[in-house]
């Protein structure tokens, strides 16, 4: 059977960069408190005049060029999003419709935090069932739209951004495909624990829950997920985890054991981008040269709807 896999990546991040200093003069917070607490020290904030297809199709832009693709090339878009406002068009018409594409098969994915994984998962089953041959996967969130900047406690989490990633079909993959079977799942009786609700949408969530959720059920499932790709968490070289919070990405990643892989901690940078954050992080990455082509990395998101998903992949 035709197997896929990742053979580049790209990232976007708007210019403008909000620090912990510059949200202490704006709310009843420091630098000390936001370090401590979650990790983060900057975040990237997007202006009115840069919607979130302009930061997918920078990001998807990015990819194709680092792949030697064109974007005629492309016959799948999938763009995973929660801050999309408008019903229609979707993000993902918008980003081919920016690219110059002729007649993509065009479809948002919101599963929030865990969108990306959700959507790489679902470009490489219908490249494997023959119904693409290659497929932009593209998380892209403005959360900077939806969080209520005078609300200290969530405040100090959210950034912009966008991740990309081509995918190919890989007809030779047999026993090691580029892009290993996902586990996915959901826990919907605490879907409530994160929210993006109301008009205009504003974002909440009950942090304890999250965590005490992500720190303690979410390291077993990840284990399942190498178990699905044939290796062990001491095979990986790299973990990304959604970019969430710097206390829940190490103590996750310690309890997978992943004792041998590079963690990805982009949160302290860029801070929660939802589901653009393991494409961003797994961009910078291998931009820096931190994982070899080829080499086996775990992606793992979690968090909205408190849903999760995770695959094992090859570098590009």
């Amino acid at each position: 059977m035709t197997g896929s896999r990742v053979v580049a990546l790209g990232h976007y991040q708007p210019a403008k960069v909000l620090t912990n200093h510059d949200l202490a003069a704006m709310v009843d917070t420091s630098d000390e408190w936001i370090t401590s607490r979650v990790g983060i020290k900057t975040r990237h904030v997007g202006g009115p005049d840069e919607p979130v297809d302009e930061l997918a199709a920078h990001a998807a832009a990015k990819a194709l060029a680092s792949a030697g693709l064109h974007a005629a090339d492309i016959d799948m878009v999938l763009v995973a999003t929660s801050t999309a406002i408008d019903r229609s068009p979707s993000m993902s018409a918008r980003v081919a419709a920016r690219l110059g594409m002729s007649s993509p098969a065009v479809m948002d994915i919101n599963v929030v935090c865990s969108g990306f994984t959700h959507a790489l998962a679902t470009a490489d089953h219908a490249i494997r069932a023959g119904a693409a041959t290659r497929a932009l996967v593209i998380g892209a969130d403005k959360m900077g739209d939806i969080v209520d900047w005078t609300d200290r406690s969530t405040c100090v989490l959210m950034g912009d951004g966008a991740g990309a990633a081509v995918v190919v079909a890989d007809p030779g993959a047999g026993d090691r495909p580029g892009i290993g079977p996902v586990l996915w799942g959901s826990v919907p009786g605490m879907g409530h624990a994160v929210r993006i609700e109301g008009t205009p949408p504003r974002f909440a969530q009950e942090g304890q829950s999250v965590y005490r959720w992500a720190t303690t059920q979410l390291p077993p499932i990840a284990r399942k997920v190498c178990e699905r790709a044939g290796i062990t968490p001491e095979d990986l070289a790299a973990v990304v985890l959604h970019q969430a919070n710097l206390r829940i990405i190490e103590p996750v990643a310690r309890k997978i054991g992943a004792v041998n892989a590079v963690i990805a901690r982009d949160v302290v940078d860029s801070g929660n981008t939802s589901a653009a954050s393991i494409p961003m992080a797994l961009s910078k990455l291998v931009e820096r040269g931190e994982i070899e082509s080829g080499a086996p990395a775990l992606l793992f998101g979690f968090g909205g709807n408190l849903s999760y998903a995770g695959q094992v992949i090859r570098c590009p």
